[in-house]
């Protein structure tokens, strides 16, 4: 028998990136916009994988991003970037690791460049955010999960 017979051939192909949903919120102007501008920034990353047919899947990365100026907030602006991914001949830990890790990492930096318009044209400097790990979010995960297991319990 042959090596390829043996092993299920590995396919990852991108169907579509698209957005699921958008929004900004700006509680505050337009006063904020008289205020020196020494902001404190909070972001927040999700993810999320949701099996749609036999090797089709949706990923969402969820961005969102509050800022402040002392206790005011200057804006909440929310992402959510989604792909549909098709993935087959991964055993569970690798189609984990994919939908998790690597999806998300193709979808962000469609999720920064609209973060990036929606913050700018709701008149506010620019955002540039940094690239997250996203391999060491799900490891981390990962570790948390098999923490919060108790001891001999058999995991799903």
């Amino acid at each position: 028998m042959s090596e390829q017979a043996q092993a299920p051939q590995q396919h990852f192909e991108i169907q579509k990136v698209y957005l699921k949903d958008v929004s900004l919120e700006t509680p505050n102007s337009p006063m904020i916009f008289t205020e020196q501008w020494q902001p404190q920034t909070e972001v927040r990353l999700e993810t999320g994988a949701t099996t749609l047919a036999e090797n089709l899947f949706e990923v969402v990365l969820t961005l969102s991003v509050t800022t402040k100026i002392g206790e005011r907030t200057a804006y909440l602006a929310e992402v959510q970037q989604a792909g549909l991914f098709s993935l087959s001949g991964f055993d569970s830990a690798q189609m984990g690791h994919m939908l998790n890790a690597y999806c998300p990492n193709v979808l962000f930096p469609f999720a920064r460049e609209e973060l990036a318009s929606l913050i700018g044209k709701g008149g506010f400097p620019p955002l540039l955010l940094n690239p997250f790990n996203f391999d060491a979010l799900y490891l981390q995960r990962l570790q948390q999960q098999a923490q919060q297991t108790p001891p001999n319990t058999p995991a799903h």
